[in-house]
């Protein structure tokens, strides 16, 4: 059973109890027509906002990035580079919708097809690149679909390298965040082509140049990452921006217009930096609390933070966030310094909870015959305790 530790630290309560946390009148709650939305903060590792995440949906052109971490990949593998060429099939010249204008002549290279992909979200391009990886494009789905669980998509099934609609094809608000996320931190080399605003293969598509991303070019740090729209997904973004040395990561699907879609996007932007302050609770090895330890060769232990801890706040209403640090009592020998002993549980309004893990600063060996016989005597005294008060009632 989990107990909790009284506390105090930088004015944000650690309680012993369960809390309900009231909405702070004087912070509005963010509000969004969209059918899905996902809102995250990426130093802090915090969701900000969410709105039916983990519900798979058509993602449109939005899972060509599912495309991209695979193409990525292989550079980063070393099988192929941004100067390797790859063949057009007539499968490819043959899809419709937005693409390159690819033909069965070309020989695109891995950094041209991934400018179409990227500006004029070409459905040729991702085409030729499943072709030019797996042999096929339903060879490359399905290692879209064995890596997908790999990466942390857990919402997510694939069909097809471009995302053309099919009832198989869906990926939630969520996984393509954390998609997101991963070719920020992963591929920053390859991160700025999400930024460019324009581009024409060969000059075949002037009409088709330009990124569709509403808010690249705004003023508000935006530098990525896929639009996408079918008639059954409606309008959505995965997007980023970076302010302050805070970078926030949105997803959204299912708006009506691309006039809708560019006022959601600059609405959740200002929102995710305006509405929230970074507060450092803690440096790593700083102690939070002590707690005893049965059968140890040390009574004690004290928790401390693994790494630093910081934290988003409401800016408004920041006495409205409650904290508290859960554990099991007593620990039971042995212990290893560094081990998970306990969590840091932030409860904010209108905000998921959030969990952070706390560690032992010591090791605990188990204990010879004298804590043996300390613990033993404990319990005796307990269960001693115990009888005397059942008889006083």
């Amino acid at each position: 059973m989990y107990r909790s530790f009284f506390a105090f630290l930088l004015g944000i309560t650690i309680s012993a109890c369960g809390v309900t946390v009231r909405p702070d009148p004087a912070r509005a709650a963010f509000e969004t027509q969209a059918t899905s939305a996902w809102l995250y903060d990426v130093k802090t590792e915090t969701v900000l906002y969410e709105k039916a995440s983990d519900i798979p949906r058509p993602p449109a052109s939005m899972s060509k990035l599912m495309t991209l971490y695979m193409l990525f990949e292989a550079l980063r593998d070393g099988r192929v580079t941004l100067d390797t060429t790859f063949s057009v099939s007539t499968k490819a010249r043959q899809m419709g919708g937005s693409t390159m204008f690819l033909d069965e002549t070309d020989r695109p290279t891995v950094e041209e097809l991934i400018k179409g992909i990227i500006v004029q979200s070409g459905n040729d391009a991702c085409v030729v690149v499943a072709e030019g990886l797996a042999g096929t494009e339903d060879a490359f789905a399905r290692q879209m679909n064995a890596r997908a669980p790999e990466i942390g998509l857990r919402e997510s099934t694939f069909a097809n390298a471009s995302g053309w609609p099919d009832p198989n094809h869906r990926m939630s608000a969520r996984d393509l965040g954390q998609l997101a996320k991963l070719l920020i931190t992963e591929f920053p080399e390859y991160y700025g082509f999400f930024a460019l605003e324009e581009f024409d293969f060969d000059g075949r598509s002037p009409a088709n140049r330009f990124n569709r991303n509403p808010v690249l070019g705004l003023g508000l740090g935006a530098d990525g990452l896929k639009t996408g729209h079918t008639e059954e997904a409606g309008y959505g973004l995965v997007g980023s921006a970076m302010q302050g040395g805070r970078r926030v990561i949105f997803v959204f699907s299912g708006l009506q217009t691309q006039a809708e879609r560019r006022s959601e996007a600059e609405a959740m932007i200002n929102w995710g930096f305006r509405q929230f302050i970074e507060k450092k609770m803690a440096s790593a090895g700083d102690t939070l609390a002590e707690v005893p330890v049965w059968m140890g060769d040390h009574q004690q232990i004290n928790i401390t933070a693994a790494s630093d801890i910081e934290l988003l706040v409401p800016a408004v209403g920041q006495d409205s966030v409650e904290t508290r640090i859960e554990y099991r009592t007593p620990l039971e020998a042995p212990i290893e310094m560094g081990s998970q002993v306990a969590e840091l549980v932030v409860i904010a309004p209108d905000m998921p909870e959030k969990r952070i893990p706390l560690v032992s600063d010591r090791n605990v060996e188990r204990g010879g015959f004298l804590p043996r016989v300390r613990a033993s005597a404990t319990v005796l005294f307990d269960k001693a305790m115990g009888q005397v008060q059942s008889l006083m009632e």
